[in-house]
């Protein structure tokens, strides 16, 4: 187990607020969170909001795995209902950590879903704690409960708790809250994750990506902006923008690279089209002689078709992926992740024997992973293996929600291109650069690249290690740092 390492989140969250009584708000849920199970696939949950009152339901394992019929029979209640999909590092039991997190208070009950990590959580977690607050989680989310709570309890209203709390929040969030007569959506002023609204008829949908209202059948009304707070009730939806134009726009561009699906809309930009572009460039900055371009599944699938098409070197299937395991990259250890490499991915051999390959993905992070899909060509009869990175090389952790946690588990940190070329076992290597990596998304401007480049929009956590509540829980898993 890697030492140094924080508690990061990348998840996926989902929210209706629906006029008509018969909508079955938990289907909704349950649906939408199957769209963005890409971004989490450790633990899941669903709350819903019957007359004032919250139920929830939450549990470790895949969207299919926590819910059954029965299950969402007795959720699908009220007009409200969020939603929420998630991923660990480590150091953590799921259950402990999965949302959506309820809160009941002297004012009412609130239900809350989180995607991002905040930069300031030990220090208002410490500060908190001092007052007597008691936490039976690790999560950044339960830190934003509170803060949001203590709001509420010198607040007219939960939007304008909310809008408090986000003076004292640092980092990346973007949230769903649910009280008892409300729904509200905000996006950190950065804007570091993404977050859109959508329209079923009436009824109001947020969603992490866009995929998720295809899967409702709700109309694409636009992005929750920087620093938005949108708030849902019977009277309609209204805008508070007092933070919008509080900071500049970064947000990660990672979205693009990786994370979201490639039939999700950022920010206006096609994620399909930003790897698209990825893999043209890429092709512009490292051309190579070669016989066939193929795509790591999923995400370097795309960039492996803008390569070819730049390159007029053919694209080929080269890899058939077993859709019944999970993604390497967010696995909460890394056993898991070569464990599960090794029946994720078969080559397809017919395309790469006696051929000079092409291998497009969207990132070396560690380099293992790497290593084991070359190998996996080589074994398949490839006579060369050029190796092409649709990102930067990762040189920095990141502090705002990506699985990244330290320089030392950074390969590019340790070895030079020709060195990690040697070490994952490749003919060449090539990593997109920084300045091109910028200019995939077609339309949105301001991005987040210090995982590739250093340059931090937000201070960075002071302490980003581990804390000590988190180290005893890695012990009792007998989880032990190198």
């Amino acid at each position: 187990m890697y030492k140094d390492s924080k508690l990061h989140e990348e998840c996926g969250v989902f929210g209706i607020y629906a006029r008509d009584n018969d909508v079955k708000v938990a289907s909704a849920c349950y649906y939408a969170l199957y769209s963005l199970q890409h971004r989490g696939q450790e633990s899941c949950g669903i709350a819903v909001n019957d007359d004032g009152l919250i139920y929830c339901h939450k549990d470790a394992g895949l969207v299919n795995e926590v819910f059954d019929e029965d299950i969402l029979a007795r959720l699908n209640v009220g007009q409200m209902a969020i939603g929420h999909c998630r991923y660990g590092t480590m150091g953590h039991d799921p259950r402990v950590n999965a949302q959506p997190l309820v809160v009941n208070h002297v004012k009412g009950a609130m239900a809350l879903a989180h995607n991002g990590a905040l930069t300031n959580a030990a220090e208002l977690r410490r500060e908190l704690e001092l007052g007597g607050a008691i936490f039976h989680t690790t999560s950044d989310t339960e830190v934003i409960s509170y803060i949001i709570t203590q709001q509420r309890l010198k607040s007219p209203s939960i939007e304008e708790a909310v809008s408090r709390a986000m003076d004292q929040l640092a980092g990346a969030y973007s949230l769903v809250v649910m009280s008892p007569t409300k729904m509200i959506a905000a996006r950190d002023p950065h804007g570091f994750r993404p977050l859109c609204i959508g329209q079923i008829g009436e009824d109001i949908v947020f969603a992490s990506e866009s995929c998720a209202l295809d899967s409702v059948g709700a109309r694409f009304v636009r992005d929750v902006e920087p620093g938005e707070i949108v708030i849902v009730d019977r009277d309609g939806l209204r805008i508070d923008r007092r933070h919008v134009g509080k900071a500049p726009k970064t947000t990660c561009i990672f979205e693009y690279l990786y994370f979201a699906r490639p039939d999700s809309v950022i920010d206006g930009s096609s994620v399909h089209r930003a790897r698209v572009r990825a893999g043209e460039l890429l092709a512009q900055e490292h051309p190579v002689e070669a016989d066939v371009v193929i795509g790591v599944p999923d995400s370097g699938i795309d960039a492996a078709i803008g390569y070819a098409r730049a390159s007029g070197i053919p694209y080929g299937i080269g890899f058939i992926k077993n859709k019944y395991i999970g993604r390497t990259f967010i696995q909460p250890t890394q056993s898991d992740r070569e464990d599960k490499v090794r029946i994720k991915l078969n080559p397809v051999a017919e395309v790469v024997r006696g051929k000079r390959v092409v291998m497009v993905d969207d990132s070396i992070v560690r380099g293992t992973t790497s290593a084991r899909i070359v190998r996996l060509l080589r074994n398949a009869g490839a006579t060369e293996v050029h190796f092409r990175s649709s990102a930067p090389k990762f040189l920095n952790p990141c502090y705002f929600g990506t699985d990244i946690d330290s320089r030392e588990n950074l390969i590019a940190c340790k070895y030079s291109t020709e060195d990690i070329a040697t070490i994952i076992g490749v003919d060449t290597l090539g990593f997109l650069s920084c300045e091109s990596v910028l200019k995939i998304p077609e339309r949105s401007r301001g991005f987040c690249d210090a995982c590739f480049t250093g340059n931090y929009p937000v201070e960075p956590p002071r302490n980003p290690g581990k804390s000590k509540f988190e180290y005893k829980i890695s012990e009792r898993k007998g989880e032990k740092s190198e």
